[in-house]
C-alpha cells in the first residue's frame, strides 16, 4: 500500500516544514531511488511511492535532510541527515515512518 513520514520537531512542538525526505530501496547491489519529495505544511509526505506496482519487500531507507531545516531556525545541525533503514516484508501493508526530531537527536518508530 506504500509508504508514508511525518516529522515532528520537539524542540519547538511543531510540525517539520521543508524538510527533503529520499526513498531508496535495495536492489541487491545497490540503493536505487524511488522518491525524493518536501514535508508539507504539517510535517507530513504522505504518498512517498505512489505507484503500488513498484512497492515490493525489501530493505527501504529513508534519509531526512536536517542540516537545512536548522540551519532555517539559525541553528546548527549536529545531525545533518537522519537515514532510517527498515524493512517491508508484506508490501500490501501501509508502512508509516515519524521521525521525532531536535537539534541533537531523532527517533523513529513504524506508526500507523
Amino acid at each position: 500500500m506504500g509508504i508514508s513520514t511525518h516529522i515532528l520537531d520537539q524542540g519547538l512542538g511543531q510540525p517539520a516544514v521543508g524538510v527533503g525526505v529520499l526513498l531508496e530501496v535495495d536492489d541487491g547491489s545497490e540503493w536505487t531511488t524511488l522518491a525524493r519529495a518536501t514535508t508539507d505544511g504539517d510535517g507530513r509526505v504522505k504518498a512517498l511511492l505512489p505507484d503500488a506496482e513498484t512497492f515490493v519487500a525489501g530493505d527501504y531507507r529513508l534519509t531526512f535532510a536536517l542540516e537545512r531545516y536548522f540551519a532555517g531556525q539559525g541553528k546548527v545541525a549536529f545531525y545533518p541527515l537522519a537515514v532510517i533503514q527498515f524493512r517491508v516484508a508484506d508490501a500490501a501493508l501501509h508502512y508509516h515512518i515519524p521521525l521525532l526530531l531536535n537539534q541533537f537527536g531523532y527517533s523513529t518508530y513504524r506508526g500507523s
